[in-house]
């Protein structure tokens, strides 16, 4: 496969180029360039991260099984990876690939990765604040579940569609902005998911006594995370829905990135990137010993390694 380092003009070529729609071209191309080259490097090293994190887990606590931690680190280093090697190779295979479905199919994935691998935090919460007001928990997964199958439903619905459907102009606007309508809601769905069960918990940390172990700790953990994590999926959803009814703003629109080419280093740096480094730094605490301590800190620590 090429590379993002062979498929951009040379120095020579930009010299060599003549009139001002091809040095426009041209500028924009290496702004492109470097744009992706930055957002493969970042979610590089997110990725990097992520797998470090879950070793050291590993390492420490093997006997833990697949613990929701773990899965989290697991999801969030595959996702990165993801988003790593797609901007790392965007520009080859829109050259290469023949279909609009394939393209999409190869942009779109990573985005439903990470709607799945931080919805996973709103399932830990909510698990953690049903079990500590003796809550029934028993539709909390199946609910995680059929949320998650329903996106990625409808997403799969979407690629049928358009491998089989007329593909007319009028056809692909409309269905362009029916899709990114539903995962504006999505996202938004997602930002209200952290605002309730992590406004929640941190109510319910700060009634504990305040001698409880742990529990300045743990509020300041839960109070960040849910700040990071409401700000980054309100954003994305406000962002998906403005660029659902303005085409120039489409973030993965090729001729949009022609207008703004930076318009995707921004999106995503500022909704993924910095976020999930946040998050990772945030959850960085290495699982404790088991213990029979009855405090709020070892109960929290319990179901998040658990």
């Amino acid at each position: 496969m090429a590379s993002i380092f062979t498929a951009y003009p040379t120095p020579e070529m930009v010299q060599s180029s003549s009139g001002d729609g091809d040095e426009e071209w041209l500028e924009h191309d290496w702004e492109r360039h470097y744009s992706y080259v930055g957002l493969s490097v970042g979610f590089g090293l997110i990725a990097l991260i992520a797998l470090v994190q879950l070793i050291r887990i590993q390492m420490r606590v093997p006997e833990y099984g697949w613990t929701t931690q773990k899965v989290f680190h697991l999801m969030n280093c595959v996702c990165a990876t993801y988003r790593c090697i797609v901007f790392a190779f965007r520009k080859p295979n829109q050259d290469l690939s023949s279909s609009d479905v394939l393209t999409t199919l190869w942009l779109d994935l990573p985005g439903l990765l990470f709607f799945s691998t931080y919805t996973l935090l709103v399932l830990f919460w909510a698990e953690i604040y049903h079990q500590a007001r003796s809550l029934p928990t028993n539709m909390l997964r199946p609910t995680f579940t059929l949320l998650n199958v329903l996106v990625y439903a409808l997403q799969i619905a979407t690629w049928i569609y358009m491998t089989v459907g007329t593909n007319s102009h009028d056809e692909s606007d409309t269905l362009r902005t029916v899709t990114a309508s539903f995962y504006a809601v999505v996202y938004f769905a997602a930002g209200c998911g952290f605002t309730i069960y992590g406004g929640r918990l941190f109510v319910m940390l700060r009634r504990f006594p305040v001698q409880s172990p742990g529990r300045r700790k743990k509020l300041k953990e839960v109070g960040s995370v849910t700040s990071v994590c409401t700000t980054c999926f309100l954003a994305r959803a406000i962002v998906v829905a403005y660029a659902a009814y303005k085409k120039t703003a489409d973030l993965d629109n090729n001729e949009a990135s022609d207008a703004v080419p930076m318009l995707n280093f921004f999106y995503y740096v500022f909704v993924e990137i910095i976020p999930s480094a946040l998050v990772l730094w945030i959850l960085r605490k290495l699982p404790p010993r088991r213990t029979n301590n009855g405090y709020v800190a070892g109960f929290l620590e319990s179901v998040w390694f658990s």
